[in-house]
């Protein structure tokens, strides 16, 4: 939907006239000891009318970069000066996120929210949070993106999923620069992007973060990071004054998983470096055993880069150690 002239937006509880700010929820139901389980929903509505962008943070709750960003980037976006509108969920997953886990550990039959995304109303209690997300959104988003990031497990560069469409290409360049990582992703249920595709919107996912960057200064780095790619969304599409910026090069790949192919620790090349060309054959990482010794090595598939890294060195023979994106070829440029 776009927004209408003096017609307010109501997401869940909250609802803003144009030019406000609310803060509300998506209301779940209890657990069984009477917590009240909510999805916390910010809305910022324009002065003036125009597209409604969404942003979803911790739909993994080991996942805090989103709610982060989020909260940066609503504390500088002016309703006054914003065409449209904004809606912010800063927690997609609020009992996960509490857990500081990756789904509810209450809910082990539907445990990941980005796998059984946009869930059943009489399903398990996780599909039923996802069920009650997605009436919310499907009918209010034009284009939405899922902030994601390698959780308690990895560290995840800046790279992005889209279906390939010219409109989802162009939602990850509206990313901003440093975002040129852009992969093909085809899934048609199991996450909000997908199914919003589905229903003729435009969705991505977007990652950045991870165990190994929740030092202060690092963390304090992703979120800045996020919170400039939103604000670059809006200044893309015209719904906030701004110049945009854009990733030059912006490469398209495929994602490929390298797993160990012995078990010891895990240690990368020196000198190798994220989201950084290589060509195929190149050394990434060395394995070796409790003694020192080589009994391994990861070596690129195909020209491209890896974006993904293990956040602990020590691997079992099958283990994921990094994600590699093959490149396919360069982007064109926005015109």
């Amino acid at each position: 939907m776009s927004t209408t002239a003096n017609t307010p937006l109501t997401v869940g509880t909250a609802t803003a006239a144009p030019g406000e700010i609310a803060r509300g929820a998506i209301e779940a139901g209890d657990l069984a000891g009477g917590v009240k389980v909510e999805i916390p929903v910010v809305i910022i509505h324009g002065a003036k009318p125009g597209p409604v962008f969404w942003v979803n943070g911790a739909i993994h709750g080991d996942e805090p970069e989103g709610p982060r960003a989020i909260q940066l980037a609503m504390r500088q976006i002016d309703p006054a000066q914003l065409t449209g509108a904004v809606v912010m969920i800063p927690v997609v997953n609020p009992l996960a996120f509490s857990a500081a886990e990756r789904g509810n550990p209450l809910d082990t039959f539907s445990y990941d929210m980005n796998r059984i995304y946009p869930g059943k109303a009489n399903g398990y209690f996780t599909e039923r949070l996802a069920d009650l997300h997605w009436h919310a959104m499907k009918d209010v988003a034009d284009m939405e993106i899922s902030i994601h990031s390698g959780g308690a497990h990895s560290f995840l560069d800046k790279a992005i999923f889209v279906d390939e469409r010219p409109e989802s290409v162009e939602l990850a360049r509206a990313m901003g620069a440093g975002w040129g990582c852009i992969m093909s992703n085809f899934s048609k249920a199991g996450s909000p992007m997908a199914m919003l595709n589905g229903a003729g919107k435009v969705g991505i996912t977007v990652e950045l973060g991870g165990r190994s960057a929740t030092s202060p200064e690092r963390f304090r780095y992703v979120a800045d990071e996020l919170c400039k790619s939103i604000l670059n969304i809006l200044y893309h599409y015209k719904m906030l004054p701004g110049t945009p910026t854009y990733p030059e090069p912006a490469y398209k790949g495929v994602q490929e998983a390298l797993l160990a192919p012995a078990s010891g620790i895990f240690l990368p090349v020196e000198g190798v470096d994220f989201l950084t060309m290589m060509k195929k054959g190149d050394p990434i990482a060395q394995i070796v055993n409790v003694f020192g010794d080589p009994v391994g090595e990861l070596t690129a598939p195909a020209d491209g880069m890896f974006f993904g890294l293990r956040a602990l060195p020590n691997v079992t023979l099958g283990d994921w150690c990094c994600f590699f994106c093959k490149v396919e070829g360069v982007r064109d440029q926005l015109a």
